[in-house]
């Protein structure tokens, strides 16, 4: 079988024997010490101390204690025969306060993650921006200004510089989608600002700084991979009425091709300009910053949790509460079936045709899906363990989704399941557990989950059984 083959006998889906078995975190979820060795306080210390943001008050203080248990996790990974672990770099943590030079001890830290993860013969994929922007540059304006993705191809360059020789892939930037839309757009997010100008300024902006930091990776000479990961999504209308179809072509702009686009093709989709023209004339697109937001990547990371369905709906029902900054009325529909304790849809054939769509649109792009992976109520045992078959469940039908992707012709050479541990969920606080591994928040005891023992016999075997 040669290595990019996938084979499909008798129940029991074998992938590429290239391929990349991972697991993803982020630092504001799992770190912790958000004082420690100079780390300043990002846009999310800051939110979630503000009352009423997070679910039961809830901070990203303590979180798992990574920051001082990374080695017992790398042992984990190893433990579970991670071929790769995805990780965000908190940017706090290595800019010093008032922005003069980098804050060494920061940077250990990093070096030392790497190090230990080398040791244990698992690949490191570094993420630059996973959403904790330094609450100094929000102070300044954050991703509404055109000086933080400057400064972020500054960090993009300190960082690659310290860790450009061993990280086997670079995310630019998590889910610009959410920085932007969530963060600036509807407020659910830190900063917590509101306004679809804002959204779509900051989106501009999150794209200027993946392209700088292309190019501060790249000046750098790093080894690695160079990619940016997208929360993208299958948009799909709820009849083929006209109505409907032109709404999920709004949201697809929205969700996805205002990042594919520029990125892939270095231009933005012309409809969705027109789809929001009366809120703005993005007069923050200059004329050379398409050429930078385009430069070649090696790779398109996606993460993916659900698809979306949507229908047109009357102008009355103008939701002003929506992320997505058009002047249309569409309805957002549940997609029919199981849901996730987060409420989202378990739909894998969204990941498979997302795939699909991305080589059909896209050409033949080296793709990763660097999250995908679903909340439940997980509970402990009277033994001690946790017994998640829904988790199972959930990934064992996503791993075939990909399989049939590649079948397709796709050239997937990974997947990261999210999470590695149970963490700080954003707005949600602790009340939503994704890990393969369950933290206790009280002792930060680890205890591998049914669903982590199953993920780690699929590794060894660089196969499922369905």
């Amino acid at each position: 079988m040669s290595t990019t083959a996938v084979q499909a006998t008798q129940g029991r889906l074998t992938f590429p024997s290239t391929f990349w078995w991972g697991a993803a975190t982020a630092a504001y979820q799992i770190e912790g010490s958000v004082s420690a060795d100079g780390r300043t306080p990002s846009i999310w210390d800051t939110f979630a101390s503000q009352p009423g943001r997070i679910d039961g008050g809830d901070t990203g203080a303590t979180s798992t204690a990574h920051y001082l248990r990374y080695r017992e996790d790398v042992k984990l990974m190893a433990e579970l025969g991670l071929s790769a672990y995805r990780f965000s770099v908190a940017w706090p943590r290595v800019r010093r306060a008032g922005g003069a030079g980098w804050n060494e001890a920061g940077l250990d830290f990093y070096d030392r993650l790497v190090d230990e993860l080398l040791a244990a013969g698992v690949r490191p994929v570094a993420t630059l921006y996973h959403w904790d922007l330094p609450q100094e540059l929000e102070d300044t304006g954050g991703w509404t200004s055109r000086d933080t993705a400057l400064r972020f191809g500054e960090y993009a360059a300190a960082v690659a510089t310290r860790l450009g020789d061993r990280v086997a892939m670079w995310n630019t930037l998590n889910e610009p989608w959410c920085s932007a839309f969530l963060g600036y757009g509807t407020g659910g997010h830190a900063p917590g600002r509101r306004g679809h100008v804002g959204a779509l300024t900051a989106t501009h902006h999150l794209l200027l700084a993946h392209g700088l930091g292309v190019a501060a990776l790249r000046a750098a000479g790093v080894t690695g991979q160079v990619s940016v990961a997208l929360n993208a999504g299958a948009v799909r209308p709820l009849t083929p009425a006209p109505a409907d179809a032109d709404a999920a072509r709004r949201i697809d702009g929205l969700l996805n091709r205002i990042f594919f686009d520029p990125i892939l093709r270095g231009v933005y989709p012309s409809d969705t300009i027109e789809d929001t023209k009366d809120l703005t004339d993005w007069h923050f697109v200059r004329p050379s910053d398409l050429a930078t937001i385009s430069a070649p990547i090696d790779a398109v990371c996606v993460n993916y949790y659900q698809p979306d369905l949507v229908s047109a709906a009357p102008a009355g029902e103008l939701d002003h509460n929506t992320p997505y900054p058009t002047a249309q009325a569409v309805r957002f529909h549940p997609t029919p079936g199981p849901v996730t304790h987060m409420g989202w849809s378990v739909d894998p054939t969204g990941l498979r045709d997302l795939l699909v769509r991305i080589r059909r649109d896209y050409g033949d792009v080296p793709v990763y899906v660097t999250e995908n992976g679903a909340a439940y109520d997980d509970r402990v045992g009277p033994d001690g363990g946790i017994e998640d078959p829904e988790r199972i469940d959930y990934l064992r039908a996503h791993l075939a989704a990909v399989h049939e992707a590649i079948a397709a012709g796709v050239d997937l050479r990974g997947y990261f399941v999210w999470s590695l541990l149970d963490n700080f969920e954003w707005a949600f606080g602790f009340s939503r557990r994704f890990g393969l591994i369950h933290v206790d928040y009280a002792t930060l005891q680890r205890t591998v989950k049914a669903s982590g023992r199953w993920y780690s016999e699929a590794i060894a075997g660089n196969a499922i059984d369905v």
